[in-house]
């Protein structure tokens, strides 16, 4: 059986690192994000259906996603029946992944809105990673173009981070490349013992 491994965290908190980390580990992960950028990338699966859908968000054969929140932001009913078109696009993409490592021991799913969307229902476990507001607010307003009236809209979204720690099964605190390295490897170890003693 492979064990399936939701990882979220909020903005800035070092889910990219982490995930990379699992990487490092030899531990297959699949990147909702990555999914969504393939889908509208030149020859992307959602781009002639969103091309149907916001014509204007398609140029030069590529979905340009400022074109489409300026879609949605004229008109908010789009972003329902984006969401019917590139949501069934990805859980197709997440389920190829699934078989592919259907015999590996454990999978990581990088999910950003993993609560949002129910996604801890069918999963094994949660891995949250977390780190205090003031360096989170910091490694978020070092991003390019970044303002605090974004910052404030993206949380707004997202599930507070205290709710997403309560609800997690596991929880690893990104201060330090250092401990987030070995804890990562410490969670890796537990969950492949644990996934060893159910086999």
């Amino acid at each position: 059986m492979t064990i399936k491994l939701g990882l979220t965290g909020s903005i800035g908190m070092g889910k990219s690192t982490t995930a990379h980390m699992f990487r490092e580990l030899n531990i297959p992960v699949w990147d909702a994000d990555e999914t969504v950028h393939r889908l509208y990338a030149k020859g992307g699966a959602a781009v002639a259906p969103v091309a149907a859908l916001i014509p204007e968000a398609v140029q030069n054969g590529m979905i340009h996603r400022d074109a489409i929140k300026a879609a949605i932001s004229a008109d908010p009913t789009l972003l329902d029946r984006l969401e019917k078109i590139v949501h069934p696009l990805v859980a197709q993409d997440r389920a190829s992944f699934l078989a592919n490592h259907a015999k590996d021991p454990l999978v990581v799913l990088d999910i950003p809105l993993l609560f949002e969307t129910g996604a801890d229902a069918w999963l094994d476990a949660v891995l949250v990673v977390t780190v205090d507001a003031p360096t989170q607010a910091a490694r978020v307003m070092a991003r390019p173009g970044m303002t605090k009236a974004t910052f404030a809209q993206i949380l707004a979204r997202q599930t507070p981070d205290a709710e997403k720690r309560a609800r997690a099964d596991h929880v690893i605190e990104t201060k330090t490349l250092e401990h987030t390295r070995a804890d990562v490897a410490k969670l890796v170890t537990a969950l492949l013992d644990a996934g060893l003693d159910h086999a």
